[in-house]
């Protein structure tokens, strides 16, 4: 089977399991009782199904395919298998806009559009330190990044010092732990559309990626604009992995684990390896969801799920790194 002919297979797995996780929780739906839940003959169930599971599920799969081809993109661009999402900043920025607006007191839809700010102004802080010492372009932008993010990050630690110790700092924790409990359907309407977007340009950026991979004066020779294609790729995986955060907290490990899964099943091709990293990611985080719902009497935040299995995965992406890894 060709690299290719393995996309409408993770397709099919990423359908069944959604369609499945419908039916799981800490209240599962009958088989018998799948008709009565979808018509509205039970309301109970229905509203179980179209209000709970069915945004819940939505959402897994957006932020999973989201984070994941971010991921990806990252590390084709700077040419190292341990670079995810969080590289420039981006992550912390946006959680720290995110309790900023808690904080605040701000209605939940404006406190997620300060996150989203926030989240570029981190990247901005990157770009900005990394033009003070124009050494190495990349270098200097991955240690902007790290600098920016400890900024944020100590930020947020400030916000969380400060904040209501009864009201407002457990929904700040609890929700930087990462879940998708409270997602709506609304808001699955109006993010869906620019991480969408962003997903579908970063695929179509995939052949000029393999060309950056191969270093900048081959891809200057072949015709590539090095500076304004390296700003435009960013820029869309910032802006898909900004919006994830903004709408269920920070999900560790997915931008940076289900990339290698994802190359491992076919190929480092960027042009096929950004689409099929959409659909691992989005069938890794239904499945982490599903674990989160069902695993104990309660259910425990997905970021938790997902830093367990992604410790797991990290030593076989290890191990197989010893191999040797193709950007």
């Amino acid at each position: 089977m060709t690299r290719i002919g393995r996309l409408p297979i993770l397709f099919v797995a990423l359908l069944l399991v959604s369609a499945g996780s419908l039916l799981i929780g800490r209240h599962p739906i009958p088989l018998s009782a799948l008709w009565a839940a979808v018509s509205g003959a039970n309301p109970l169930l229905h509203a179980l199904l179209v209000h709970v599971r069915l945004p819940e599920i939505l959402a897994a799969v957006m932020i999973g395919a989201a984070l994941s081809v971010s991921g990806s993109t990252f590390q084709a661009l700077f040419m190292n298998p341990l670079v995810s999402p969080s590289i420039l900043g981006v992550l912390s920025g946006a959680a720290f806009g995110a309790a900023l607006g808690i904080v605040l007191g701000l209605p939940w839809g404006l406190a997620q559009v300060i996150s989203f700010g926030f989240g570029l102004l981190a990247v901005l802080v990157a770009l900005f330190i990394s033009r003070l010492y124009p050494v190495n372009p990349v270098l200097m932008l991955v240690l902007g990044g790290i600098i920016s993010g400890a900024l944020f990050t100590a930020l947020l630690t400030m916000v969380q010092y400060l904040a209501n110790p009864y009201t407002q700092l457990p929904t700040i924790v609890y929700w930087l732990m990462g879940n998708l409990s409270g997602v709506r359907l609304s808001e699955l309407r109006i993010m869906a559309i620019p991480i969408l977007l962003a997903m579908l340009a970063l695929t179509a950026f995939g052949k000029t990626m393999n060309v950056l991979s191969m270093g900048d004066e081959e891809a200057q020779a072949l015709g590539v604009s090095v500076h304004w294609a390296r700003i435009w790729i960013i820029a869309l995986a910032i802006i898909a992995s900004a919006l994830t955060v903004s709408l269920a907290g920070m999900i560790a490990w997915v931008g940076l684990i289900v990339p290698h899964i994802t190359r491992f099943i076919v190929g480092p091709d960027n042009r096929v390896l950004i689409p099929a990293s959409a659909l691992t990611g989005g069938l890794f985080l239904v499945i982490a969801d599903d674990i989160s719902r069902t695993a104990f009497s309660v259910e425990i935040p997905l970021g938790v799920v997902t830093d367990l299995v992604g410790i797991i995965a990290f030593m076989l992406v290890l191990h197989r790194l010893r191999k040797g890894w193709t950007a």
